[in-house]
């Protein structure tokens, strides 16, 4: 018997990475007008990383979604060392 994704668990997949995209941009957006302190911002940050981690690791996550993550990863990643270099100014 051959396993695939429902069609429903497709959709939720793409869901979460829209929210997880989302989410990443609210922060930057709200540094950016100072509506959120640093500190608070980098461990939103962190979050994110340790959630796309643990997702990215998950060895029945498909290919196409797996790098999807991967590259939201490396945008978390972005935005930490930017929200560091602000803190460190």
């Amino acid at each position: 018997m051959k396993h695939s994704l429902s069609k429903s668990a497709k959709h939720d997949d793409f869901l979460a990475e829209d929210a997880l995209r989302a989410a990443m941009t609210h922060v930057d957006e709200a540094v950016s007008s100072h509506n959120i302190a640093l500190g608070t911002a980098e461990c939103i940050i962190y979050s994110l990383i340790e959630v796309l981690g643990s997702m990215i690791g998950d060895p029945n996550l498909p290919s196409h979604i797996r790098s999807g993550y991967e590259g939201l990863l490396d945008t978390a990643r972005e935005l930490q060392t930017k929200l560091h270099e602000q803190k460190n100014k």
